[in-house]
């Protein structure tokens, strides 16, 4: 990930993935090795659009992962706007 997105010291990666899922892990690593910032949602964050760019926005989050139903769900929501610092969303692939 840090080969591809580069994150740096000023970058905010929002972990909301739930710690049962393997990609949580990259999540919690990812920005902890690459000296930036991890911003933990509480739990349920990740199911409700409008929370999730509230929370996106609020704690100046630059990265986040989704899954493709909800980047779809979280882009369709007229809340997404106000998400101006997001400047890396990447998404698991469907199998």
């Amino acid at each position: 990930m840090q080969e591809r997105f580069c994150l740096a010291a000023g970058d905010v990666v929002l972990q909301k993935t739930p710690y049962g899922f393997d990609v949580s892990t990259w999540e919690f690593f990812w920005p902890l090795t690459a000296g930036a910032r991890l911003e933990i949602a509480p739990p349920g964050v990740h199911r409700d659009p409008y929370e999730l760019a509230s929370l996106v926005t609020k704690a100046n989050v630059t990265t986040i992962h989704f899954v493709p139903s909800m980047l779809h769900a979280f882009l369709s929501h007229p809340a997404a706007r106000t998400c101006t610092g997001l400047r890396t969303l990447s998404a698991a692939e469907k199998l």
